[in-house]
C-alpha cells in the first residue's frame, strides 16, 4: 500500500535530533512558556519575514485569537462581517463566527480553488471590516488587486496560512522585466494564522500553531489573550483563552523548520511529475502559472485532482493499493455547524467538493511510488 502520508518516515528523517531535543525539554524541567517557544518563534519569524510569532495551541486558535484580539483593540465589533471564501476547511470559519462575527461566503476560482478576488468587491458592505484568504493546498491566494481593495475598504487582510508554510508570492513589474522580493504567506496581509498539525509541510507531534504579524499592538494582544488574557501573572486585562504552545512541541517544530524549504522542494518536484505524466482526459489536473519546480509560489500541501466519477476513481486506487483522500467531502453552507447556511447556494464550490481527490505526495515518496500512480491513472477506463 502506498499511504497518503507515510509520518513516520518522515519523522524519522530527522529522528536523532527529534530525540535530542525532546529529551532536552524533558531534563530542563521547564514545559510552557520557556526557552524553547522562545527560539522557536524568533525564527519562524525571520523566516516568515515578520516582526512577530506567537506560539498557540493550533491553528484554529490562532486566527481565532486575531479575529479576537481586534474585537479587543477596537478595530472590529462583535456583529460585523468577514469575507471569506466558501471553498475552505470549516475551521476558517468557525474562526470567524466563535468571534460573533458574520462570514460572508464567497466563491473560488475554479481553477486555483482558492477565493476569487475578483468577486469580493461586489460583496462589501458598510459591516465588512475584514478579509480572510485561504491558501488552500499550499498554493498562495493574493494579488495586487486585492490589496488596493483592502486599502480602497479599509478592511483587514488575514491570512488562513494553514497549508501554506514557505509559499512565496511574487509581482513581476513586467515593463521592466524585472521581479520584485518574493514575499512569503504570513506576511502579506495584516495578520496570519499557521497550523503544524502533525501532517502539515511543517508538523509538530502533536497540535501546535503560530500567529505571525508585524503590528505591534495586535502582536502583544494575541500574546496576553492567548495566556488567560493575561500579561503579568495573575493580573487579568481580558477574558482571555489558554491556547500556548509548549515547550517540546516547540522544539521539534525548530528542528523541522531547518528542513521546511527541502521538503517544499521535493513535493514541487512530485507535483511537476504529476502534470507532465497524468494523461488521462478524465483527470483535471491543477492549472498553475508558475514553473512548478523553480518558482516557490505553490508548496503543494495537497496534490488535488477533480474527476467527475471520483468515489469509483478513489476505490479503483484503493483496489489497486494506493491511499487517496478527499479534501474535503462537504463544504461548509452544508454542514450541520452551520443549518442557517443549508439553503445557500455555491454552484462552484459544490462541484469542487464533488469532484476532488487527493494524491500522495511527500517529501519521502519514492519515484517508484510516484509512477506507479500516474500509471494507475492513465489505465483508469482503459481497463
Amino acid at each position: 500500500m502506498i499511504k497518503f502520508l507515510d509520518l513516520q518516515k518522515i519523522n524519522a528523517q530527522y529522528g536523532d535530533e527529534l530525540k535530542a531535543a525532546t529529551s532536552r525539554v524533558i531534563d530542563s524541567g521547564w514545559y510552557l512558556l520557556g526557552n524553547e517557544v522562545k527560539s522557536f518563534e524568533t525564527h519562524l519569524a525571520k523566516y516568515v519575514g515578520v516582526k512577530h510569532a506567537i506560539g498557540v495551541a493550533n491553528g484554529l486558535d490562532a486566527l481565532r485569537l486575531i479575529f479576537k484580539a481586534y474585537i479587543e483593540m477596537g478595530v472590529i465589533q462583535e456583529g460585523d462581517e468577514v469575507i471569506v471564501p466558501a471553498n475552505t476547511y470549516i475551521a476558517s470559519i468557525l474562526a470567524i463566527s466563535d468571534n460573533r462575527l458574520k462570514p460572508l461566503l464567497v466563491e473560488p476560482d475554479i481553477n486555483t480553488y482558492n477565493l476569487d478576488i475578483s468577486l469580493v468587491e461586489k460583496h462589501i458592505t458598510p459591516r465588512t471590516k475584514a478579509i480572510l484568504v485561504v491558501h488552500l493546498y499550499g498554493r498562495v491566494c493574493w494579488s495586487e488587486e486585492l490589496e488596493a481593495i483592502a486599502k480602497k475598504y479599509h478592511l483587514k487582510v488575514i491570512e488562513d496560512s494553514a497549508q501554506a508554510i514557505g509559499a512565496f508570492y511574487s509581482n513581476s513589474l513586467i515593463s521592466t522585466n524585472i521581479l520584485t522580493k518574493n514575499r512569503k504567506t504570513g506576511s502579506l496581509g495584516d495578520a496570519a494564522g499557521f497550523s503544524f498539525y502533525p501532517g502539515k509541510n511543517l508538523g509538530a507531534l502533536g497540535d501546535s500553531g503560530a500567529v505571525t504579524t508585524n503590528d505591534d499592538e495586535l502582536a502583544t494582544m494575541v500574546r496576553a489573550l492567548a495566556n488567560y488574557g493575561s500579561r503579568h501573572k495573575y493580573i487579568n486585562e481580558y477574558q482571555g483563552l489558554n491556547s500556548r504552545m509548549d515547550e517540546i512541541q516547540a522544539a521539534i517544530l525548530d528542528v523541522k523548520l531547518r528542513h521546511t524549504d527541502s521538503g517544499n522542494q521535493r513535493r514541487r518536484e512530485i507535483a511537476d511529475y504529476y502534470c507532465n505524466h497524468i494523461k488521462n482526459p478524465n483527470i483535471f489536473l491543477p492549472i498553475v502559472n508558475c514553473q512548478l519546480s523553480t518558482v516557490n509560489c505553490h508548496v503543494w500541501h495537497i496534490f488535488v485532482i477533480r474527476c467527475s466519477e471520483r468515489d469509483r476513481l478513489q476505490q479503483y486506487m484503493t483496489d489497486n493499493g494506493v491511499q487517496t483522500l478527499i479534501h474535503y467531502p462537504i463544504p461548509p453552507h452544508k454542514q450541520g455547524a452551520y443549518a442557517t447556511l443549508n439553503n445557500m447556494s455555491f454552484p462552484v464550490t459544490e462541484q469542487i467538493h464533488s469532484e476532488v481527490l487527493s494524491l500522495p505526495i511527500s517529501p519521502v515518496m519514492e519515484m517508484e511510488e510516484v509512477k506507479k500512480i500516474c500509471e494507475l491513472i492513465n489505465n483508469w477506463l482503459k481497463i
